[in-house]
């Protein structure tokens, strides 16, 4: 008997996971922004209409690319500052191998990539900007992300009552959401945001997002406690207003 519980003892225990470190927008996101493929024309009170843009431009498309590949840098690479800077030959591989990791992972990986001779991710890409854009893909990513079936079926002010909640109690674990926002059928708005931060309110929940729209300031994001809704803020892009919007790179089915 005491051999077995000897033994036991002996067992090694699983450990519990590492929380990832605050992501921080000014140095966590991408210096370079998605652009569109339109052009708008948004108005407060008609609300928006669009055109395509000529010339069209070159990066586009690629809301769900940027933000899978800003968490999963959050999370599956090291920067090393104080290694010497690799040439786009050398980083390029490098940032394919933290793009192709599990997007779906919510927690630090334990043999994370390392970027040597860049502080973070926003120094990195400000400077080799290419090189990030050739490794997040094309547009078909955003096309053909696993959760996009969802946006056909209705939302209930209750289903997106517990998103909301859903994503409160991931950002007090220490997780980064990605959250599909839109409006269906009319499709004024189908975009992607990585949410960070959240602040509590009577009135509302006050998410704060990287938008890869914008590389200068994060979006807020409301739940409207009373009217039961999400509201986006206006943007050069929408004119904003009550949106839809669910997690997604969060499970099987998203």
């Amino acid at each position: 008997m005491a051999g077995v519980i000897a033994a036991g003892c002996a067992v090694p225990r699983p450990q519990p996971a590492v929380a990832a470190p605050p992501f921080r927008f000014a140095t966590d996101t991408l210096a370079f922004a998605n652009d569109t493929l339109w052009a708008y024309d948004v108005d407060g009170d008609h609300g928006t209409t669009w055109r395509r843009r000529e010339p069209a431009p070159t990066f586009a498309l690629r809301c769900s690319n940027m933000v899978r590949a800003a968490r999963q840098f959050h999370l599956q690479a090291r920067f090393a500052p104080d290694q010497p800077r690799p040439d786009a030959a050398v980083l390029g591989p490098l940032v394919a191998a933290v793009v192709a990791r599990d997007p779906r992972a919510k927690v630090p990986s334990a043999t994370p990539v390392v970027i040597p001779g860049y502080a973070n991710l926003r120094a990195a890409s400000a400077a080799e900007p290419v090189v990030f854009e050739e490794a997040l893909g094309g547009p078909w990513r955003s096309y053909l992300q696993r959760g996009n079936w969802r946006m056909i079926f209705p939302f209930t002010p209750r289903h997106q009552r517990d998103e909301a909640e859903v994503l409160v109690a991931a950002l007090r674990r220490g997780e980064t959401p990605i959250l599909h926002v839109l409006r269906f059928p009319i499709l004024d708005l189908n975009h992607m945001l990585l949410v960070f931060a959240v602040e509590e309110t009577p009135a509302d929940l006050r998410f704060q997002a990287y938008d890869p729209n914008d590389a200068t300031a994060p979006i807020l994001v409301r739940w409207d406690r009373g009217a039961r809704t999400f509201v986006y803020p206006r943007t050069p892009y929408f004119a904003g207003g009550p949106v839809k919007a669910y997690a997604v790179y969060d499970g099987t089915l998203s």
